[in-house]
C-alpha cells in the first residue's frame, strides 16, 4: 500500500476520534471530505511514482464501474491525485477486518483506534 495513503487514513481516523462518525462514512470523511494534495507541482510529482497513465486508467476504471461514467478531470493532475488517492484509500480500509465488522455502526474512540492499530 501507498505510505502516504496509509499516513493520511491513520491521521483522519485520529482526527474523528470524539466525533462518533458511523463507519459507513469514515472514508467518505477521510478523503472526500479534505485534499489529500494541493498544488499542481506537487500533485504532477506524486501522481508520476505511480505512471501518470497507469493513474488515470484505473480513475477511468473504478468511476466507469461504480458511477457508469467518468466524473474527474483527467487533464487536472490535482483532481487526478485526489481521485486517486480516494481509490486507493477505500482499498487500504477494505483490507481492515474490524472495519468490516463495524461497518453498519457508530465508532467510538476505542473502535477507531482498533483500526489504527490495524493500519499500524
Amino acid at each position: 500500500m501507498i505510505k502516504e495513503i496509509k499516513d493520511y487514513a491513520i491521521e483522519g481516523l485520529e482526527n474523528l476520534k470524539g466525533t462518533n462518525p458511523e463507519c459507513a462514512d469514515v472514508h467518505h470523511e477521510i478523503f472526500n471530505t479534505n485534499y489529500f494534495i494541493i498544488g499542481v507541482a506537487k500533485a504532477k510529482e506524486w501522481i508520476n511514482k505511480f505512471g501518470t497513465f497507469d493513474v488515470i486508467g484505473e480513475i477511468v476504471d473504478y468511476e466507469t464501474l461504480h458511477f457508469g461514467e467518468v466524473y474527474t478531470d483527467c487533464a487536472d493532475p490535482e483532481k487526478v491525485a485526489n481521485m486517486y488517492a480516494y481509490i486507493k484509500g477505500q482499498e487500504l480500509l477494505d483490507e481492515i477486518e474490524i472495519y468490516h465488522k463495524l461497518y453498519d455502526k457508530k465508532l467510538d474512540d476505542k473502535d477507531l483506534q482498533q483500526i489504527i492499530n490495524e493500519l499500524n
